[in-house]
């Protein structure tokens, strides 16, 4: 089930892209991992959004989207910070939000869950985020990111990147999703910067 409309959006696009997804594929460490703590490990977490293409190669193949639907937008320097213990979360603990990127046997139980699904080892890693602000490409370098994430690809994925390339390459044969349906009509009502 789609939980929240960021949700469906990226659904929308991977599938507007050829992938077909599936949603809230749930993971967890294993009980017999050496690092397993039941206080902190016994419920599961989920990736949002898991796509494959059939017909793409390499680490595009697979597409993993956590979807990060934060009205303030996603400030990628603040949330690394905190992370990175440079920064205080005055809420939860931001790496509760990230486990499969910050802890290794989460990132050990949803690289194997991927695997399960998939048939694919490496993969893309998105988050996809309303607004994007501070230094993206930090995360993609941050050494214990790309120790857990080994082998894969990382970035963001915007809600106006996301928009932006539908509108630009969808045509007027009605789409095969909501999203894109809708973006087919705010075009054909000269409500977008695209026009028709």
């Amino acid at each position: 089930m789609k939980e929240d409309v960021l949700e469906q959006i990226v659904d929308d696009y991977l599938q507007h892209r050829g992938y077909f997804t599936q949603h809230n594929v749930r993971f967890r460490p294993r009980r017999d991992h050496s690092d397993y703590l039941a206080s902190q490990d016994s419920v599961s977490s989920d990736v949002d959004v898991v796509g494959i293409d059939p017909r793409r190669a390499g680490v595009d193949r697979v597409v993993v989207v956590s979807c990060k639907a934060w009205q303030v937008g996603f400030d990628a320097t603040a949330k690394l910070a905190e992370l990175n213990g440079l920064k205080k979360n005055p809420k939860r603990e931001t790496w509760r939000h990230f486990r499969e990127l910050w802890i290794p046997k989460w990132s050990e139980a949803f690289r194997s869950v991927v695997e399960d699904l998939t048939g694919e080892s490496t993969f893309s890693y998105r988050i996809a985020v309303t607004h994007l602000r501070g230094d993206a490409d930090a995360w993609a370098v941050d050494p214990t990111i790309k120790s857990n994430l080994s082998g894969c690809s990382f970035g963001f994925l915007t809600l106006e990147e996301m928009w932006s390339r539908m509108l630009a390459e969808l045509g007027t044969s009605p789409a095969s999703s909501e999203i894109g349906r809708l973006a087919q009509l705010l075009k054909a009502a000269r409500l977008t910067n695209s026009g028709r």
